[in-house]
């Protein structure tokens, strides 16, 4: 296994879980942008949103639900947060299995940099 987020899923790489079900892992990011900073994640190795077949909508949902119960955890979901998957290398994805940024706590602006 190469991919750096299925050893975080299986255990193999330490990370701090802010939040984890059947379908779903949820970690601070290493290099936080934001106050806070956390990767949403299906436990499922899927490469990027590019690779989505129809079989990954209830992971979607799951991601979904994870996030906005993150925020309000994080005490961020009453002031806004993002949620953004990069896909492919132009548009920055490092790690090649489908993850969601959950960045708030802070005022951000468009287009980002």
């Amino acid at each position: 296994m190469d991919c750096l987020f299925c050893k975080i899923v299986a255990g193999e790489v330490p990370s701090e879980t802010v939040f984890e079900d059947d379908a779903v892992l949820a970690f601070r990011d290493i290099n936080p942008q934001a106050p806070t900073h956390i990767l949403v994640i299906p436990k499922d190795h899927v490469a990027s949103a590019a690779e989505l077949e129809d079989r990954h909508a209830g992971d979607l949902v799951a991601i979904f639900k994870a996030a906005a119960e993150i925020a309000s955890a994080e005490g961020i979901a009453q002031t806004g947060y993002r949620l953004i998957t990069n896909i492919g290398r132009e548009a920055g994805q490092t790690v090649f299995h489908l993850h969601f940024h959950l960045i708030g706590g802070r005022p951000m602006g468009w287009p980002p940099g």
